[in-house]
């Protein structure tokens, strides 16, 4: 039995594939391509039927963060170009929030950039959180590092989920950022857990790490016990030091979310940022691969694809918008 087989084998009962068959998986030639996403649509379909989970959020903040992230044009450290503005009103997201409801979208995050807001701008926030639950949306954030009084706060106005990632294996992340610890982004999901919140969680892929490196944080997001995993395809951006690294090709996108899949069997994957950059018109193909859901709208400082481009390709392949 193969590695493809022994892992299908596994995730179909909800067990994990061992990190090696994850990682044979990453190693496939292309002529495997279409046994392997023949293996993770069964699975998908097991645990997630034909339903597509959407979501979309707001840069509610943009710019003059003082963290490093190498692939971040937000960061105060590099020279993007972008419009930076401080925290928006609670009209212009609730607003946002009503157009990605009227597409799909059954979750919509509030994201801020920084370490973490002040206390003026996480009451506003409070304000914004309440409002989205009145829209039919679920309440999601994404505000940096918050304390358990934040936390328990945001939760009382009705927060659904907390979105932090941990941008990559803990053995490359310090070549990606110097300004906080990995085990800092560990502790933010694990202090969202504890506060019982939904937890979303996941990584940037083709900064320049090894796929042992891509392994490592599937075993890091497992461990960690997240809810959600939303997988990044890098998009390089000017005046950032990831400036001239191309991002990964269509193939390699599809092999991560497949080997996703197969170690999180009954997890939500949740295609984000680049996916459009460096799938192109492979898109459709991510939820053969394994993916449960996807992003649509804009994302932070680049476009995404128009909505409605996304869910005519959901309907044209025979999968349903979930509730």
């Amino acid at each position: 039995m193969n590695a493809i087989d022994r892992a299908k084998e596994a995730a179909l009962n909800a067990v994990p594939c061992t990190p090696d068959d994850a990682l044979e998986i990453l190693h496939l030639p292309l002529d495997d391509l279409p046994i392997l996403l023949a293996a993770t649509w069964e699975v998908r379909k097991k645990h997630f039927g034909i339903s597509v989970d959407l979501c979309s959020i707001i840069n509610a903040k943009n710019g003059r963060c003082g963290q490093d992230c190498a692939f971040c044009a937000q960061s105060a450290h590099h020279h993007a170009d972008i419009a930076e503005y401080p925290l928006i009103d609670e009209a212009k997201v609730a607003g946002a929030a009503q157009a990605a409801r009227n597409m799909g979208a059954g979750s919509f995050s509030i994201v801020t950039s920084g370490l973490a807001p002040s206390a003026d701008e996480l009451g506003s926030i409070r304000k914004m959180v309440s409002g989205l639950a009145r829209i039919g949306v679920r309440p999601c954030v994404s505000l940096g590092i918050l304390d358990r009084q934040a936390l328990e706060s945001l939760g009382a106005a009705g927060l659904h989920r907390v979105h932090h990632n941990l941008e990559s294996a803990s053995s490359f992340y310090p070549g990606i950022c110097s300004t906080r610890q990995w085990s800092d982004n560990l502790q933010a999901v694990l202090a969202a857990k504890d506060a019982g919140l939904k937890t979303c969680s996941g990584g940037i892929f083709g900064m320049g790490e090894t796929d042992e490196q891509r392994v490592e944080l599937a075993l890091q997001l497992r461990d960690a016990g997240v809810d959600k995993v939303p997988l990044n395809f890098l998009h390089p951006i000017p005046g950032t030091p990831l400036q001239d690294i191309p991002g990964p090709e269509p193939f390699t996108c599809l092999k991560i979310i497949a080997a996703y899949r197969l170690f999180l069997p009954d997890t939500g994957i949740v295609v984000c940022g680049g996916r459009d950059r460096n799938l192109g018109y492979m898109q459709n193909m991510i939820f053969h691969a394994g993916a449960s859901g996807m992003m649509i709208g804009n994302y932070l400082t680049t476009s995404g694809r128009d909505p409605l481009h996304d869910l005519e390709m959901i309907r044209r392949i025979g999968l349903e918008i979930a509730s």
